[in-house]
């Protein structure tokens, strides 16, 4: 049997073909009850952007409106101008979740945090689990309707952004990615999700889900079947060459209490 990771590699594209790639320029639309939830209902709608491939940088442009970006860094987020004037920066933006106002909203920070990371894991999986300090261990297959899912639990370095430290991902007998289970640790420790993978398609030889829906998982693993907290819909993937320039690191600087 190969390996599960290796094969997953391969239906997405292959190590290979990753490799050469800086940065990806990316159109998606997001919603979800969670964004309802938080005050956010539309801002994710038609959102454009790229990720860097080779560390988790993220910039959303238009955000969160017309002539300004969303930069994600994992000690930094903020909002600046064209002209790369800063309007709002927040260090340490995944501490600033412990506060209680984040139980009732977020606000554009907080869901470029959350955003950003996101996107920039959806993106780069499974080619990102291959990478140094990730450790993987193929666990017993699951059973979704008629088919047989292979998984691969995953554990992530504590410098990666993501979800939460430990996942679990589902491939088909292709080695196509089917679902996924984490805990969406800046959501609350309550917050078990699945979330489903579908319509893959192929854009510059990488293959991406282009339909991504999360659930509430039961304590037995079964996904409910509702209702749908994330909905994430790719409208376009395609490599971008400028992105290692574009995505500069933050300015050196003492880090300040925020709300």
């Amino acid at each position: 049997m190969p390996n599960l990771l290796d094969l997953a590699m391969a239906a997405h594209g292959g190590l290979s073909r990753w490799r050469e790639l800086r940065g990806l320029r990316f159109r998606v639309s997001s919603g979800g009850l969670l964004f309802s939830w938080k005050w956010q209902r539309r801002t994710l709608h038609g959102l454009e952007g790229f990720v860097d491939c080779s560390r988790p940088r993220t910039v959303l442009s238009n955000y969160p409106l017309p002539g300004h970006r969303g930069i994600f860094h994992p000690a930094v987020v903020r909002i600046e101008t064209e002209a790369s004037k800063v309007v709002q920066e927040r260090r340490a933006p995944r501490l600033a979740f412990a506060s209680a106002r984040r139980a009732i909203f977020w606000d554009h920070l907080d869901l470029l945090y959350f955003a950003g990371y996101a996107i920039w894991n959806y993106l780069c999986a499974p080619f990102l689990l291959a990478s140094p300090g990730f450790a993987t261990e193929e666990v017993s297959p699951w059973r979704e309707g008629d088919e047989e899912w292979r998984r691969l639990r995953v554990r992530f370095p504590p410098d990666v952004p993501t979800h939460s430290s430990e996942q679990v991902f589902y491939f088909d007998t292709t080695g196509l990615l089917r679902r996924l289970d984490y805990t969406a640790e800046v959501v609350g420790s309550w917050a078990k999700a699945a979330h489903y993978c579908h319509a893959p398609k192929e854009f510059s030889g990488l293959v991406v889900p282009t339909r991504r829906r999360v659930v509430p998982k039961r304590a037995d693993n079964v996904a409910r079947s509702g209702p749908t907290l994330v909905w994430l819909d790719v409208a376009e993937v395609a490599p971008d060459a400028s992105s290692g320039r574009m995505l500069r690191p933050p300015a050196r600087r003492a880090e300040t209490a925020d709300s």
